[in-house]
């Protein structure tokens, strides 16, 4: 039942798949190499693919597959990518909670939240990261290696030190309200808590 991936390679969305729970499933190809095995009559070529899964809720999973065809490839690292899906916590289902950090090797990232209307502003690897969560606005810089494998994990890294507030206030005991403050408190009741 394996299907042929469109061609162009780097980035393509491959279309929607249905996840077990009935979630629309999208997985983006982020990279492909093609690697050597030397052998005693030359040498073996296989493929090895780098493939993003997402249901654009939230849920977002990384794989790596090896194989001898593209497509069996890509095949393999999204069924790996489809079980290792992890949750991100959003603030208003559009970005980030927190500024974080993620490092993988020497792959570090800088991924921070941003205000509506920003957009994605993320380079190739961590952008189908982000399109496949569905998150709206972020902004993530790369800083260390550019390789895609390395970036990708990082961003992973970060991405699973995310909390949200609930989490952090069901962690000390505390309300939500009581870690954030009243957003909607009239200035002068604000002056008058300063004095």
């Amino acid at each position: 039942m394996a299907r042929e991936p469109r061609e162009g390679g780097r980035g393509r969305e491959r279309g929607g798949e249905r996840d077990r729970d009935g979630d629309e499933l999208v997985d983006k190809l982020v990279a492909i190499n093609r690697v050597a095995k030397v052998v005693k009559g030359g040498r073996r070529f296989a493929f090895a693919a780098l493939v993003v899964v997402g249901d654009k809720k939230g849920r977002v999973g990384l794989g790596a597959g090896k194989a001898r065809e593209v497509p069996e490839a890509i095949r393999k690292a999204t069924d790996q990518a489809k079980r290792t899906m992890i949750r991100v916590p959003m603030r208003e289902g559009r970005t980030l909670h927190h500024d974080v950090v993620g490092h993988f090797g020497a792959g570090r990232v800088v991924l921070r939240a941003a205000p509506a209307g920003t957009g994605i502003i993320a380079g190739g690897p961590m952008r189908a990261v982000f399109e496949t969560m569905g998150m709206g606005d972020v902004v993530a810089k790369s800083l260390g290696t550019n390789n895609a494998h390395n970036v990708v994990k990082a961003t992973f890294a970060g991405l699973k030190a995310m909390s949200s507030p609930r989490a952090v206030a069901a962690r000390r005991g505390k309300k939500v309200s009581d870690l954030l403050g009243r957003r909607d408190a009239p200035a002068e009741v604000k002056e008058a808590a300063d004095a």
